[in-house]
């Protein structure tokens, strides 16, 4: 632990220190003189950082503090990232790394050596499952993970190894049926995770007529081998489907050796769905304390929906919320802590 005497102006001096250095670079960047003697470069940076904290702050973190204001003055910097910011040892992969490749973490440094987002991969969603203590996580390119939180270990299934090229938009997971939903643009993903080995039972609903754009779990089936599933469209369509273990005939798949992957005609599912935005519906969550679920878009008139399920196989009206022309829902919903009571 790094020891200082009074750490509060510790931290003044150095955010000075940044401030100083940041404003430099910026006029760097701008074709602006600056006076030799007042230049901050990275040796002068290094040695008034160890005078501020102390010998115990690291080279490497102040090596990586200093290359992300040096590359990106107007990039946001939090102090904490000088005792912290993760980079790998070897020069030669360290000095390909960017900005958004380092990981700070407060307690403990720890990395992953399998990697299950490939290079040019972004992760697109993360779902923690509380009851079963592990994470889903999605790529855009289509790799599915269970992150295990017990036994620290995971499984992990690559989508795009297939013949589907899309980006998955979006992930959950079905309690009843213990599985993992995902959607393409034009596709339903079913990934039975509890196959072992070289199983990988998958089942691929196709074709939809919208592009979809998210996915969440109705957690208020009470039925076994059953779960509902909220989706929503780039044509404004919020979708219902149930999804039941006779769809997938799971308990078949499941004494097989082979990896199971299986393309199901979307004809043969029966979908509710209704039109509640003129834009995207870019996210949907159900909200079980309330007996409803939400949806979002880009729709300046019709920006968030409220209702019950039950509505979008009729034509009761909803609950609408709208938001200036040109305002993510999303940002807005929150500034404005929007709450919403049952009835």
């Amino acid at each position: 632990a790094v020891e200082v005497s009074d750490f509060k102006n510790a931290l003044k001096q150095f955010q000075e220190l940044v401030e100083q250095t940041v404003t430099q670079k910026t006029k760097k960047k701008l074709g602006l003189s600056i006076e030799d003697e007042d230049e901050i470069d990275y040796d002068k940076f290094y040695t008034t950082t160890k005078k501020i904290f102390g010998p115990e702050i690291k080279d490497h973190n102040i090596k990586a503090f200093f290359r992300k204001i040096s590359s990106n003055p107007h990039v946001r910097t939090e102090w904490c990232e000088i005792f912290g910011c993760f980079i790998e040892e070897s020069d030669t992969i360290s000095s390909q790394l960017k900005e958004e490749n380092m990981v700070f973490l407060v307690s403990e440094k720890q990395q992953i050596t399998h990697a299950v987002v490939k290079r040019q991969d972004v992760i697109k969603s993360i779902v923690k499952v509380p009851r079963l203590d592990f994470t889903v996580v999605s790529s855009q390119k289509g790799v599915l993970t269970i992150f295990n939180n017990q036994s620290n270990s995971f499984f992990s299934y690559a989508f795009y190894l297939h013949q589907d090229t899309a980006w998955i938009a979006g992930c959950d997971f079905l309690p009843q049926l213990k599985c993992v939903v995902a959607v393409t643009e034009r596709t339903i993903i079913v990934w039975d995770y509890k196959s072992k080995g070289s199983q990988n039972n998958c089942f691929i609903i196709r074709p939809m007529e919208n592009a979809l754009l998210c996915v969440c779990t109705v957690t208020m089936s009470d039925r076994l081998a059953q779960d509902n599933i909220l989706m929503g469209d780039d044509k404004g369509y919020v979708h219902l489907l149930t999804l039941t273990s006779d769809h997938f005939g799971m308990k078949q798949c499941k004494g097989k050796k082979e990896s199971q992957l299986q393309v199901l005609d979307s004809k043969n599912f029966n979908f509710v769905k209704r039109k509640l935005h003129d834009d995207w519906a870019v996210k949907i969550k159900y909200f079980p304390e309330l007996n409803c679920f939400g949806s979002c878009s880009s729709d300046s008139i019709h920006s968030l929906v409220l209702g019950d399920i039950k509505r979008l196989g009729d034509n009761l009206p909803v609950k609408e919320f709208s938001v200036p022309r040109g305002v993510n829902a999303f940002t807005y919903c929150a500034k404005a802590k929007v709450i919403v009571t049952g009835g």
